[in-house]
């Protein structure tokens, strides 16, 4: 059984890659649409659409941050599940309450179960790299 921690961040993986297939309008739009789909309507935030609101907010300094942090890789050849696990991972980094090694930990798991063979140690190389430059390891 997976704690809701782990559910929740599955969830914003989910809202943040449908907002990135959609070409990005609001977060409300992308819950309610996804809410529909699942046949049920939306009961306000949980926890994972308030985790992918902040990762589409601050996804320009995340973006930035990432570029310089994944050497020899081009932002626009980071994978869209791969690009919204780390968009994820840092929005929760900067928000603070959940300790670095746990966000890089789940970040990693995501990427196990939604991205490539190589996502996870990419991912993992990208958060650590992040998270020392900023101080949180």
């Amino acid at each position: 059984m997976q704690r809701p921690e782990t559910k929740a961040r599955a969830r914003a993986l989910q809202l943040l890659y449908a907002w990135e297939l959609s070409g990005h309008p609001s977060i409300e739009n992308v819950v309610m649409r996804l809410a529909s789909i699942c046949g049920r309507p939306p009961q306000g935030y949980d926890r994972g659409a308030d985790l992918a609101a902040r990762a589409i907010v601050g996804a320009p300094e995340f973006d930035r941050r990432v570029a310089e942090a994944a050497e020899h890789w081009r932002l626009e050849r980071v994978g869209t599940v791969e690009r919204s696990i780390l968009r994820l991972a840092l929005a929760e980094l900067a928000e603070g309450a959940t300790p670095p090694r746990v966000v890089i930990d789940e970040a990693v798991k995501l990427a196990h179960w939604f991205a490539g063979p190589k996502a996870p140690g990419f991912v993992n190389g990208v958060l650590d790299a992040v998270a020392r430059e900023l101080g949180a390891l």
